[in-house]
């Protein structure tokens, strides 16, 4: 059943999309709403996280509601944590979800962060390079069982012995991280790259230290272009939007979280990972953000800030 309150304004024009990622909910009505008003202020993606902490739903069970209650809406993983699923389980999930949805689903998928998490669940929090190879394992097995072949693979992580997928769907797949081995892979295998700019996690396992000066991001922009090659022009850039605010003042409301990342507020409002002004003003910064590095699909936390740069956009491009 659709939301039966949608309007239809039409998606964003030109290259930008815009997603949001659902907020903690306690019941399946909040959750439909959210997904509704998403799809009536005209996002283009609804995105759930993978945490086992802080409230956040089961992604593939919270998307097949969400698929059921929207007609137009994306739906995506922002990005479900590779050491938490077998790849074989995992495609016969997402195929599933991709079926149901009517080929709207956005895979998302990444090594996995917070130490905490897997801690409370009694899971090795093995080092970032052994966590990188697992999920390039993974995405090796995905994309082959994606393409519906039938897939013998002998890795240190995963085996398949003549391993078929049903249904066979081709979901869109989105690699995230912000470490240059995971930009490679996502620029050489997946259809959208997923920048976090979030550096080296803090001790808490879910603060990060930030790299959003305009060098660290040129720095990662780089990676992938050399990493692509010739599927650059086909690659999508997201970035994962940590503020957004509507205001008069840039710099008065930049400033506290200028404070609190220890970070220059002219450097914060250049980034693509913080949104910070008028209505035109950020829209201004979005274009020079995919200027200079290419970033197109943006999602975020907040859909009342979000939604008049999509109104603005959908009248300029």
């Amino acid at each position: 059943m659709g939301c039966l309150s949608a309007t239809t304004l039409g998606r964003v024009t030109g290259a930008f999309r815009f997603g949001l990622q659902v907020p903690r909910v306690e019941t399946r009505d909040e959750l439909v709403t959210v997904a509704c008003r998403a799809e009536d202020l005209g996002f283009d993606t609804i995105v759930v996280a993978d945490h086992l902490v802080d409230g956040v739903l089961a992604p593939v069970v919270a998307l097949a509601t969400l698929a059921e209650a929207t007609t137009r809406l994306r739906l995506g993983t922002l990005v479900l944590n590779n050491d938490w699923r077998h790849p074989a389980l995992l495609a016969r999930e997402a195929a599933t979800l991709d079926l149901v949805s009517d080929g709207r689903l956005e895979l998302g998928l990444g090594a996995g962060h917070a130490a905490p998490e897997y801690a409370e669940v009694g899971v090795s929090f093995d080092p970032p390079a052994v966590r990188v190879a697992r999920l390039e394992e993974a995405v090796a097995v995905l994309r082959r069982l994606f393409d519906g072949d039938a897939v013998t693979f002998g890795g240190k992580a995963y085996r398949l012995a003549s391993h078929q997928l049903f249904p066979v769907r081709r979901p869109r797949l989105l690699v995230g991280g912000n470490g240059d081995r995971v930009l490679r892979l996502a620029a050489r295998e997946a259809d959208i790259v997923g920048f976090t700019g979030l550096g080296q996690t803090r001790a808490d396992g879910q603060t990060h230290d930030v790299a959003w000066d305009e060098a660290s991001i040129d720095r990662k922009v780089a990676v992938v272009r050399a990493a692509a090659g010739s599927r650059l022009r086909a690659l999508e850039l997201n970035a994962l939007v940590q503020h957004v605010a509507i205001t008069d003042d840039r710099e008065a409301a930049v400033a506290p979280l200028a404070a609190l990342t220890r970070t220059d507020p002219a450097v914060l409002l250049a980034s693509p990972y913080v949104l910070v002004g008028s209505a035109t003003e950020i829209v201004e910064q979005l274009h020079r953000v995919r200027e200079r590095w290419g970033f197109s699909y943006f999602v975020t936390r907040d859909a009342d800030a979000t939604a008049p740069l999509i109104e603005v956009l959908g009248r300029t491009g």
